[in-house]
């Protein structure tokens, strides 16, 4: 155990070492490069006397979805932040929430040969507001923090471009953080009764892909993968989200969000959700 321990610390180490040499070129903002979107969807259906049936209801979602990344001569920092959240109210019933998720990434590499560097990265996901069990919506199963990942590893990164790039990272401490009160009478999230975090050591692979198949349409694709050396290494955490952007001009577009999950810590089987709509689309 506390060759793990001191294991995660260097790692821990490392990635903050290097990113406080980077930040020290901050002011030269010639080598930085800043983009990203802001969408706000909303859909509204309203009935009266309507023979075929309906009822009243309303959904809202909003992401921000935004990169900073760095590159000067063999040195370069990727940062991505996500931010989504949707809500959903039919007449007569509680408002639900159908979208929630914060995630960070930053990955920073030094140059190896060609386009492979040598790479330090660390990603955190988490959401904002409480989730209740479906089967029983009196009970609450998950809120902010709980539960809460957060992987940082050593590895190498290929990257051909900000568009291409897959970073795979042999040696990579995962943390699960969950509230006690989730684990009072049991496990959650694979952490177990009476804990507060479990620790994991393993491999990542995470990989990005954005094309754009035509002038005013894009596709990014996000794939994260994940193997505990520690326990059951065959079981792959899977992570793939797929955003599409079609704009209709400067601020209307049309977004579709698609996510599947695989985690059986979590849940026995994928989690898929998807959202799609047409709103507002502020590129920057």
């Amino acid at each position: 155990m506390k060759k793990i321990i001191l294991l995660t610390a260097f790692l821990i180490g490392q990635i903050f070492y290097a990113q406080t040499e980077t930040t020290q070129v901050v002011k030269d903002t010639a080598y930085w490069t800043k983009k990203g979107t802001i969408a706000v969807l909303g859909s509204q259906s309203s009935f009266s006397q309507w023979q075929a049936g309906g009822s009243n209801n309303l959904a809202i979602n909003g992401s921000i979805n935004y990169d900073i990344n760095y590159k000067k001569a063999d040195w370069v920092w990727d940062n991505k932040f996500i931010a989504m959240y949707g809500i959903n109210k039919l007449k007569g019933e509680e408002q639900r929430k159908t979208d929630d998720r914060l995630e960070i990434n930053s990955i920073l590499g030094k140059k190896a040969k060609g386009e492979w560097y040598y790479s330090a990265f660390t990603n955190f996901k988490t959401q904002f507001d409480t989730g209740l069990n479906p089967k029983d919506e009196t009970e609450r199963i998950s809120h902010f923090m709980s539960p809460a990942y957060w992987q940082t590893g050593l590895g190498m990164l290929w990257k051909k471009n900000d568009n291409l790039k897959v970073n795979i990272a042999p040696a990579t401490a995962r943390f699960i953080f969950v509230h006690k009160h989730f684990t009072e009478f049991g496990e959650s999230f694979g952490v177990e009764q009476g804990k507060d975090v479990r620790f994991e050591l393993g491999a990542a692979v995470n990989a990005y892909y954005k094309v754009q198949v035509m002038e005013n349409f894009t596709i990014e694709n996000i794939l994260n993968l994940y193997s505990n050396y520690l326990e059951d290494p065959q079981n792959v955490d899977i992570d793939y989200q797929l955003n599409a952007v079609l704009k209709v001009n400067k601020y209307i577009s049309t977004n579709l969000t698609f996510q599947a999950l695989y985690d059986d810590n979590a849940f026995k089987g994928f989690q898929t959700r998807h959202t799609l709509g047409v709103g507002l689309n502020y590129i920057f």
